[in-house]
């Protein structure tokens, strides 16, 4: 693998945004995402620029979003980990009962799957969930939809494993109907 596995910088807003409007028109879109490429292309640059500052991890941030950049300095993915301590509503609406990481915002470029850079944006994120010590994390959960067996996968296979919570999304009009289902891994 010749990308570099590092932290979005504040600056990056575009190249955040821009990869954001390409995972959003990939043809998985519908069953990986509860946004849509329309509702993304409507946000102001302020949207962008707050989003990349708040998504650069360092010591107390709520987020930290990891891409892979190829040695051209294009981006071939993106995840994003959302630090969620106990007793906060998550986005999703359901209360976190411990301190624990989301990853949300997973995308690999189609001509890029399969070469290794999941696993290093996914490990790049959790190695930073593991280093917090406020709030320290006993493990970090995703989602991932019931129609997605491609994503559920290749999540098995980076070690998470399914807890048996399934959210309805049938009210969510940006996602195709059906369930999410919670994948965890726990701090080893």
């Amino acid at each position: 693998m010749n990308h570099v596995i590092r932290a979005v910088q504040p600056d990056e807003w575009a190249k955040a945004k821009d990869i954001r409007l390409a995972s959003l028109q990939d043809p998985a879109a519908p069953v990986a995402f509860l946004e849509t490429y329309e509702g993304a292309l409507k946000q102001p640059d302020s949207f962008w620029q707050e989003r990349a500052a708040g998504s650069s991890p360092r010591h107390g941030a709520r987020a930290g979003q990891f891409i892979a950049e190829a040695p051209d300095g294009t981006w071939s993915g993106t995840v994003t980990l959302l630090i969620e301590e106990a007793g906060d509503m998550d986005f999703l609406g359901a209360t976190s009962e411990q301190a624990q990481g989301h990853l949300v915002g997973v995308f690999v470029r189609p001509e890029q799957r399969g070469t290794g850079l999941l696993g290093a944006l996914v490990d790049a994120a959790l190695d930073w969930a593991w280093s917090l010590e406020e709030p320290r994390l006993a493990r970090v959960r995703l989602h991932v939809h019931e129609g997605n067996p491609r994503a559920q996968a290749a999540y098995r296979k980076l070690g998470f494993v399914p807890t048996g919570v399934s959210l309805p999304l049938d009210d969510n009009p940006s996602v195709a109907p059906g369930r999410d289902l919670e994948m965890v891994i726990d701090r080893s």
